[in-house]
């Protein structure tokens, strides 16, 4: 019962969108997926990354992935934010959720961010106890706030303007994406 944990490639792009898929059925929203191989790719693997993406393996197997990015707090520095972390349900309670976790906070650690952050549904009762039982805090005063669409283009003032290529911002200097690690 071997498990290794590795940074996602190219390659393994495909089954990064399997487990996004699978992930959103099992958090009761098939259909909210966007994500294409492409955009995954894209987004993924060029010259400045957005996300980054660490397979975990059992038995040589994929049985799982976290999707983390960097973040920065005005209040205690930089931080990562862990957008995503799945095991394929026969393989849970092998420890693989553990190992991926392990290794996002020890990323955290090698690169002096001071947090790491992530949701979890208010449902999802064997993922809460997972994180209680590891010491995460739960920030329930907090309220997750999010814009989109045409709401996020109506406030840019592009309400009328259609979908541009993403993240030109990302040629833009001194943005903080580039001050990440």
């Amino acid at each position: 019962m071997a498990i290794t944990i590795r940074p996602a490639s190219r390659a393994d792009v495909p089954r990064i969108l399997s487990f996004i898929h699978a992930l959103a059925a099992f958090e009761r929203s098939p259909d909210a997926v966007t994500a294409t191989e492409a955009s995954l790719e894209r987004d993924g693997f060029g010259s400045k990354p957005f996300y980054f993406c660490l397979i975990a393996e059992h038995d040589g197997q994929a049985a799982g992935y976290a999707i983390y990015f960097f973040n920065y707090s005005t209040w205690v520095g930089p931080g990562i934010y862990l957008e995503d972390i799945f095991v394929e349900p026969e393989l849970r309670g092998l420890g693989i959720g553990k190992a991926l976790l392990e290794r996002v906070a020890a990323i955290a650690v090698e690169n002096g961010c001071q947090r790491l952050q992530w949701e979890v549904l208010d449902w999802n009762s064997p993922a809460i106890e997972f994180y209680k039982a590891m010491g995460a805090e739960f920030l329930d005063e907090w309220r997750n706030v999010r814009m989109s669409g045409a709401a996020l283009r109506k406030l840019a003032g592009t309400i009328n303007a259609v979908s541009s290529t993403p993240l030109d911002a990302r040629n833009a200097p001194s943005s903080a994406q580039d001050d990440k690690v």
